[in-house]
């Protein structure tokens, strides 16, 4: 238990949550630049990282929330945790909403400050799908065998279990959203990543790991060389005389992300000013078939809930599965695109499932730092297999003090 845990019961602004900090990998390409780290070696540096740049005694943390989608099974929060040296004193819990895990990992730290039940929580997501293991059934027919599969089941046949491509492919169809709206919406991804790159605001996040091949500190999925013509040349990916394609869909990747959400009288003590106020948060379920629109309708939620609208946000942060999905959920809200995903998303990036949802509040508070004027709102949401979305409300708290990643 931490020590700052014992006033749990104390009312008011000072059990308000805030994300202060934030560290993550690099995001490599399945098979790539990361291809040899387990999700736990992947993400033990970035845990240690964020220990060290906020100046937090190891002991003092409360619990680690990890969101992890396709690992083994276990608990990787807790193996990661003491892999970064803190103490068998503090648990660890992993968290599975598939896509949505990092983003709901955090919110739960979040909940769990509000309600008293802790002061420090490193918070966020790990996925190597590099690494992950293969899943099989054992068959009934023949004892011992083990049948295969790539994909697990989300939903029933009866209300429709699509493939992430094809209903991707049902959104567009749906929602009216074009192939050249989606190409462009995944190139302007691409160029804002990159652009993000060289502007060095993301070299204060990254946590450089060392790989077989070589120190890896930057994110491998941004093409410079993608152009409007190249990717109108791509086919169909899912469907015959479709528009969803390899060029405005992401790419798998491996990845770890970690944020330090604590309470406003703990950041006071630790003289960490500024960060994002956790507003509330929203999760909802929406058809299977239509799974692209989950974090829309999340987002629409939360929104009424707080007497908000579309209009009113400042930053939208929205995971970038496939464009289709982005440009749908975004047209429900009343969001002109430009306004979203201001330094690109997964399109760019790639999606480590679990961490996914986790980089887009790293990225809110990025931003933030960078910009933005106290009291600004901003939105974090993902949707999700099965037709489930999550999405997070944050108002940005402009007090002085430290910086993005140090």
């Amino acid at each position: 238990m931490s020590p700052h845990s014992t006033d749990a019961a104390r009312p008011g602004a000072d059990r308000e949550p805030v994300i202060l900090l934030g560290r993550r990998t690099a995001f490599g390409r399945v098979n790539g630049t990361l291809a040899t780290l387990t999700a736990d070696r992947l993400l033990a540096p970035v845990l240690s990282g964020l220990l060290a740049d906020a100046g937090v005694a190891p002991e003092t943390v409360d619990d680690v929330i990890i969101g992890n989608a396709v690992g083994g099974g276990g608990n990787v929060a807790r193996l990661a945790l003491l892999r970064a040296g803190l103490p068998v004193t503090v648990p660890g819990l992993t968290v599975d909403r598939q896509c949505g895990s990092g983003l709901e990992a955090i919110v739960l730290a979040c909940r769990l400050i509000a309600a008293g039940a802790g002061d420090i929580y490193l918070a966020g997501g790990v996925e190597s799908c590099s690494t992950a293991p293969l899943r099989a059934h054992r068959l009934t027919s023949t004892p011992g065998r083990p049948d295969f599969f790539d994909r697990v089941r989300f939903s029933p046949d009866e209300v429709g279990d699509p493939e992430m491509g094809v209903a991707a492919e049902n959104v567009a169809d749906r929602f009216g959203i074009t192939r050249e709206r989606q190409d462009a919406f995944a190139l302007r991804s691409h160029r804002l990543a990159i652009l993000a790159g060289k502007s060095g605001q993301l070299a204060e996040e990254i946590v450089s790991l060392r790989t077989d091949a070589g120190l890896v500190g930057a994110d491998e999925g941004p093409r410079p060389r993608l152009t409007a013509d190249l990717l109108s040349r791509f086919r169909p990916a899912f469907r015959p005389g479709g528009t969803v394609t390899a060029g405005n869909s992401c790419a798998d990747a491996d990845g770890a992300v970690a944020v330090l959400v604590t309470s406003r009288r703990t950041a006071d003590a630790l003289g960490l000013g500024g960060g994002l106020r956790f507003v509330d948060s929203a999760v909802t379920g929406t058809n299977p078939n239509l799974l692209g629109i989950g974090g829309g309708e999340a987002a629409r939620l939360v929104l009424s809930r707080q007497g908000l609208e579309g209009p009113d946000l400042s930053r939208i942060e929205f995971n970038e599965a496939f464009a289709a999905q982005v440009l749908a959920s975004l047209d429900l809200l009343g969001i002109a695109e430009e306004r979203a995903n201001r330094q690109g998303g997964a399109l760019a990036v790639g999606h480590p499932f679990g961490a996914s949802g986790a980089l887009l509040v790293l990225g809110l508070l990025r931003q933030c730092r960078a910009s933005a004027s106290p009291g600004e709102v901003g939105l974090t949401a993902v949707s999700i297999a099965g037709g489930l979305g999550v999405a997070a409300l944050w108002r940005w708290d402009g007090r002085g003090g430290a910086g993005p990643g140090r």
